[in-house]
């Protein structure tokens, strides 16, 4: 068997679209185990770029089963206009496949997700606003529909009806909002049941069938580490785990069958929506890390803040999911700068730590330690042997690997598929 995982390192937006696609032109199955479509992956082949938010990043490989897992909240709506947008390109999209345990993310759960931030006020989480928090919610209080439902239209509406009888008056008593139709509803979703149930399989039997037939499978995680509902910056942080342990949950496929396990690193640190960071830059070069990353949403299109390469952040990634190895991107952003500090502590009330704090107090009163290393101003995008990068580029990229104890596999220097020096044999 062959089963290889791509988590991110950091807080998100690290680059697994590019990784996933790269790898998943080799492989035989592509699973996607948990979150929704507040994920963004991009994905660049040629002058073409496709941005992903429920459907696996391997899509593009006509040869792989994509396979959207049991741990993931789907929207259909959000599903088959994602399909057809591919569509429209001149991509197929028929080997796509939904586990009939996954949960349907309903539209009073997007709704909810608007109506609750704006009440936080201040206190907001910063959410995507795609309801991917109330659908968690309801799955863990067991009063979730899922796509199995959808099979037996008047066990769906069934419980479509108990559902929103609660949510709409969850809606108006506390939110005040509007409530919605229940008929209008049921309507919605009779309109592409007929679409959606041929999709729909028992997943978890498929994956490990392929597994133990000597398939190769990649499992494609959303958001990452520090977003980890159990480790990361609670509660600015996703509903679900992101983490090598989320495929075992969210796939049902057990850790012993997990052979390698990638974790992507960018180069420089970003985040989006609310909570601490460390390293962020509010300064013009945080402004030009932006620029030149083109870091906005690929969901919200909202600009991430920048910062520094946090090592703290990815030492605890490489700790949790037990990484076999290391993908760095964007490292052709950094090209320009004279000096490149990299943060490999933190400062907390006079004492130094290589640990990340549970206490968000705490952690917003951390103080990065920086190792600073001297940047490169040769353009770096057309290199593909490690050897030919320029001599500080090589020390910034070997201290990575020193600091976390774990070989890089590739470094990605422009967003083009095939823009990467690989160090290892990926597949």
């Amino acid at each position: 068997m062959a089963g290889y995982v791509v988590v991110g390192t950091q807080w998100g937006d690290e680059g697994k679209g590019k990784v996933v696609d790269l790898l998943g032109t080799n492989v035989n199955m592509v699973v996607r185990f948990q979150g929704g479509n507040n994920a963004g992956h991009t994905v660049v082949v040629g002058n073409e770029k496709t941005i992903l938010h429920l459907l696996p990043s391997g899509i593009l490989n006509r040869d792989a089963l994509c396979v959207i897992g049991p741990g993931v909240v789907v929207n259909p709506f959000v599903l088959f206009q994602e399909i057809e947008t591919l569509e429209a390109k001149g991509l197929k999209c028929d080997h796509v496949r939904i586990s009939d345990r996954a949960h349907l993310l309903m539209p009073y759960h997007v709704y909810l997700d608007e109506l609750q931030e704006a009440k936080a006020g201040k206190n907001k989480i910063g959410t995507t606003k795609n309801g991917i928090g109330p659908c968690y919610a309801d799955k863990y209080t067991r009063t979730g529909i899922r796509m199995c439902d959808l099979r037996d239209w008047d066990v769906f509406c069934e419980k479509l009806e108990t559902a929103l009888a609660f949510k709409n008056e969850e809606i108006v008593k506390i939110y005040g909002g509007k409530p919605f139709d229940y008929e209008e509803m049921k309507e919605k979703f009779k309109a592409v049941r007929e679409r959606i149930v041929p999709m729909i399989i028992d997943a978890t039997d498929k994956i490990n069938k392929a597994l133990d037939a000597g398939k190769v499978v990649l499992f494609e995680g959303a958001q990452a580490n520090m977003l980890d509902i159990n480790y990361g910056t609670y509660p600015y942080v996703t509903s679900s785990s992101p983490t090598v342990a989320g495929v075992c949950e969210g796939t049902g496929v057990a850790y012993s069958k997990l052979d390698r396990t990638i974790g992507v690193v960018k180069a420089y640190s970003t985040r989006v929506g609310e909570g601490p960071f460390v390293t962020e830059l509010l300064n013009e070069t945080g402004e030009s890390l932006r620029e030149k990353g083109g870091e906005y949403g690929a969901t919200t299109g909202r600009p991430r803040r920048c910062g520094w390469l946090d090592l703290v952040v990815v030492k605890q990634a490489v700790t949790i999911n037990g990484l076999t190895d290391l993908a760095l991107t964007k490292t052709d952003v950094l090209t320009g700068y004279e000096k490149l500090p990299v943060c490999v502590a933190y400062e907390i009330d006079g004492k130094t730590y290589e640990t990340i704090p549970a206490s968000l107090k705490d952690y917003a009163k951390a103080k990065p330690v920086y190792k600073v290393f001297d940047g490169w101003t040769e353009d770096i995008s057309g290199i593909r042997n490690f050897e030919d990068l320029p001599e500080n580029a090589q020390k910034y990229i070997r201290f990575i690997e020193e600091y976390t104890g774990t070989d890089l596999c590739l470094v990605s220097v422009s967003p083009e598929r095939d823009a990467n020096i690989i160090l290892k044999e990926l597949i």
